[in-house]
């Protein structure tokens, strides 16, 4: 899969996880130089609180279009360490 935003390879992994429609991508293969940390957070009832990264491309920036939880609740254990997309980015199959 991957993840694309105003032209860049912001994600690419043969191993998302897939909860509710949303890929999970593995943190490590997130390309780091697109991603800025944000205060935005929200929670999931069954998930936990989740923390966003705005996306900055070619001078753009795509606020919260990334999400994830640092401590997920135990019913989501398998998205720990994983990032997830909305906001326009595109996430494809390879």
């Amino acid at each position: 899969m991957t993840a694309t935003w105003n032209g860049a390879v912001l994600a690419q992994s043969d191993d998302t996880v897939v909860v509710e429609g949303n890929h999970y991508f593995p943190a490590e293969s997130r390309r780091d130089e697109y991603f800025r940390d944000s205060e935005h957070t929200s929670r999931c009832p069954w998930k936990g609180l989740a923390h966003y990264k705005s996306i900055v491309v070619d001078g753009e920036t795509n606020e919260n279009a990334a999400w994830f939880y640092p401590e997920p609740k135990e019913a989501a254990e398998e998205i720990r360490d994983r990032f997830a997309f909305w906001k326009g980015v595109e996430v494809t199959a390879d």
